[in-house]
């Protein structure tokens, strides 16, 4: 598959996003500039993380917060709105796994990678920041803003979530698998949903669902990361634990984003099939022949008899390769 930029229409992570696929493709490279596009990862990061995070903030307080599924609907709905909004400027990534799943997979170019990482980690950083204002005016939290907080954050051991009912939580071993399970799942979704093939129609509602299905089956191990800003928003908010376990919240997605990247690369890429056959004129049949069929047969061997004709008229070539 060749390379395009990472808003590019065609071949990039949201392609469904063009306004008709009648139309000649624009390029991310003539239509956006860079800065378009990496204000495009800075905005949809922001709106990922302040549904997403916004919602867990409060989810465990009694006649407040949703609980678990409020908190997953709200990542995967946020997923959607940001890339119907912005995907058809920079692609939709608003994830570090994601732009590196692509960029293996040859959906963006490596020069692309550490601008968009850096937009992202932006983008979740502002989210984060807003809503840690917002929790510190609460005067019932007062001193204990960051203690409160770190609920949003990842963590493993005693501070997996599962830790407060089991008495203890998943080890490091168990979050590196988990994050690196269901975000190789979740990506290799976004690939495989806006390959060259797929119904991209459908690619928003795909990506959101899954996110929304891999945040639960991590959530209770880790609080589910799947995304490295998300991860790291949070943990600059949070109590000392949540920088110093943040490297997992690196390590994990990033490993299953490769390993999407791979697979993606090997499925999803479009292969050109070679036929040995040529088209020629006397195939065609006689102009306005109602059964409309064109056979394609191999090309005729070369006659010794002199003045014989390989399969067209006299001083004509074979049609082109099929």
């Amino acid at each position: 598959m060749s390379q395009h930029a990472p808003g590019a229409a065609p071949g990039d992570l949201l392609e469904p996003y063009a306004a008709s696929t009648d139309a000649e493709p624009i390029t991310a490279d003539y239509e956006y500039g860079i800065f378009a596009r990496l204000g495009a990862e800075v905005f949809g990061t922001f709106v990922l993380v302040l549904a997403g995070v916004g919602t867990a903030i409060y989810a465990g307080v009694s006649g407040v917060g949703g609980g678990l599924l409020a908190v997953a609907l709200a990542f995967g709905i946020a997923v959607i709105a940001g890339a119907v909004t912005v995907g058809h400027i920079s692609g939709g990534h608003f994830n570090p796994a994601v732009t590196l799943g692509a960029a293996i997979a040859g959906r963006v170019p490596w020069s692309a990678v550490v601008p968009y990482w850096l937009a992202q980690l932006v983008g979740g950083a502002l989210a984060a920041a807003v809503l840690f204002i917002v929790t510190a005016d609460l005067e019932a939290l007062a001193g204990n803003e960051r203690s409160f907080f770190s609920g949003t954050s990842n963590g493993f051991g005693e501070h997996a979530p599962i830790a407060a009912a089991a008495g203890s939580g998943f080890g490091l071993m168990g979050a590196l698998v988990i994050e690196i399970a269901v975000t190789a799942v979740f990506v290799t979704v976004i690939l495989g949903a806006t390959s060259e093939r797929a119904p991209k129609e459908l690619a928003p509602i795909a990506i959101g669902l899954t996110l929304t299905a891999m945040i639960l089956v991590a959530a209770p191990v880790t609080n589910a990361s799947v995304n490295p800003a998300r991860s790291t928003a949070t943990a600059i908010f949070s109590e000392p634990w949540a920088l110093q376990q943040l490297w997992v919240f690196w390590v994990g997605p990033l490993v299953g984003a490769a390993i999407a990247g791979a697979i993606a690369f090997v499925i999803f890429a479009p292969r050109v099939t070679v036929v040995d056959e040529v088209i020629t004129l006397d195939d065609l049949g006689p102009a306005g022949d109602a059964s409309g069929d064109i056979t394609a047969s191999t090309a005729p061997e070369a006659s010794t008899e002199p003045g014989a004709e390989s399969g067209t008229e006299s001083g004509d070539t074979a049609g082109p390769k099929a």
